[in-house]
């Protein structure tokens, strides 16, 4: 089996439920095929965090083994996501004096770590760093600033902090399973990249990655990501609650949800029925449906308020103009959009991955938008990195992102 290229990106989605590894490769023309896709259940995560390094080595090797199958290439690097309660953002900004009344990439570069200088814990490590908009002698709103004449510069970004260990452990899975990390990326940004459209950003969004562990937020307006967040709720705690509410095993509990689950009770047909397993050796019993729903509208309910909360908490509510987009594992659950119209009061839609060619209908689902989003987002900022020369070494190189993951793991030893 031949090595990975250069051209081939891969994308591993750590997820609570399911670790799902996509293979991309890129076209000359900067287009992404893809040619693998692996998934298997996850094993050893919890609210996104790793809890078992030994289960998660093994989903991983797993879900990697079955798209180099696929894709007919042996994996050596990867591009990881992250997510959890331990996720923290924030905007910032920064200011310098550009050297010879020019912008060049080391004006950004400085610009950008001046930005990032901000006193972070010990046990925090910055994640990314995204440029919002740049300023230039006063003009404002600029997207990109390179070899424009000014002298004073200044960048809005928005810092994405983790826990240094949470990474740390990730990468340590990556590495055991014989594996190099590229970069590891919030999944939220990752999924944005794959189910937004570029009008939705303009105007303002809000996108809902719903998955097992947690449900991840991201706000963009004016075509920047404004505000990300991370609620340690998801599509488990709708599986627990039907496990108790029905007195079913937890994995037939999980089964019912995917297959007769509705967010909306009045959705519902009243007649109709659903065969529940029972516990131990008991005969299956048959209920309605309507019961099902009962159970899991609330926590749906629950969750969307949150997720509200957070929205006004972030000041940034009356940006989200083209409403709210659904994705994740737990959004294909009929009745959620409805449900998410009627509390948010804005238009709500599912998002599906787009952008992508080649085994594009085998990912065309919620489930891999975080997926498809992480060899997106890899992609986009490796031609940015290629387009703006940026020194090696920096902390946004490809050279400068390699030092950082080690700098991580390094202090595991």
């Amino acid at each position: 089996m031949p090595k990975q290229d250069q051209n081939l990106i891969v994308g591993l989605d750590i997820g609570t439920t399911k670790i799902v590894c996509i293979v991309a490769d890129m076209q000359p023309d900067g287009r992404l095929d893809i040619v693998g896709l692996g998934s298997h259940p996850s094993r050893g995560m919890r609210k996104g965090v790793v809890i078992d390094i030994d289960s998660t080595v093994e989903s991983m090797r797993m879900a990697v083994e079955e798209a180099e199958l696929m894709a007919g290439v042996e994996i050596n690097m990867v591009y990881a996501g992250i997510a959890g309660g331990h996720i923290k953002s924030g905007n910032s900004n920064g200011v310098v004096a550009t050297r010879d009344g020019e912008v060049t990439s080391q004006d950004v570069q400085r610009v950008l770590d001046a930005a990032r200088a901000q006193n972070i814990p010990m046990d925090r490590e910055i994640l990314h760093v995204i440029p919002q908009e740049y300023n230039l002698d006063g003009q404002d709103g600029i997207k990109e600033p390179l070899g424009m004449s000014g002298v004073r510069l200044e960048a809005h970004v928005h810092v994405v902090t983790g826990a240094v260990s949470s990474a740390q452990n990730i990468i340590k899975c990556v590495n055991r399973c014989g594996l190099d990390v590229g970069d590891i990326i919030l999944e939220q940004l990752a999924s944005a990249e794959a189910v937004l459209t570029a009008d939705e950003k303009e105007l303002g969004v809000c996108l809902l990655d719903i998955g097992g562990g947690t449900t991840d937020i991201a706000i963009y307006a004016e075509g920047n990501v404004k505000h990300t967040a991370v609620l340690a709720v998801g599509g488990d705690h709708l599986t627990n609650d039907i496990a108790v509410g029905l007195r079913t095993p937890t994995k037939e509990a999980d089964i019912i949800k995917r297959k007769y689950g509705c967010a909306l009770s009045s959705m519902v047909v009243p007649e109709e029925t659903i065969e529940v397993p029972s516990i131990g050796d008991r005969e299956p019993r048959s209920l309605a449906r309507h019961i099902l729903a009962e159970i899991i509208e609330p926590r749906v309910e629950e969750l969307f308020t949150l997720v509200n909360r957070e929205i006004t908490q972030s000041g940034f509510e009356e940006h989200i103009t083209a409403g709210i987009v659904l994705t994740g594992g737990s959004a294909i659950t009929t009745g959620m959009v409805e449900l998410a119209e009627e509390i948010f009061n804005k238009p709500v839609r599912r998002g599906i991955p787009q952008g992508v060619g080649g085994l594009n209908d085998v990912v065309a689902s919620p489930v891999y938008a975080t997926a498809v989003g992480l060899v997106l987002f890899a992609s986009r900022n490796e031609q940015d990195m290629s387009k703006r020369f940026i020194p090696e070494g920096s902390a946004t190189s490809v050279q400068g992102v390699a030092q950082r993951v080690k700098g991580w793991f390094s202090n595991v030893f």
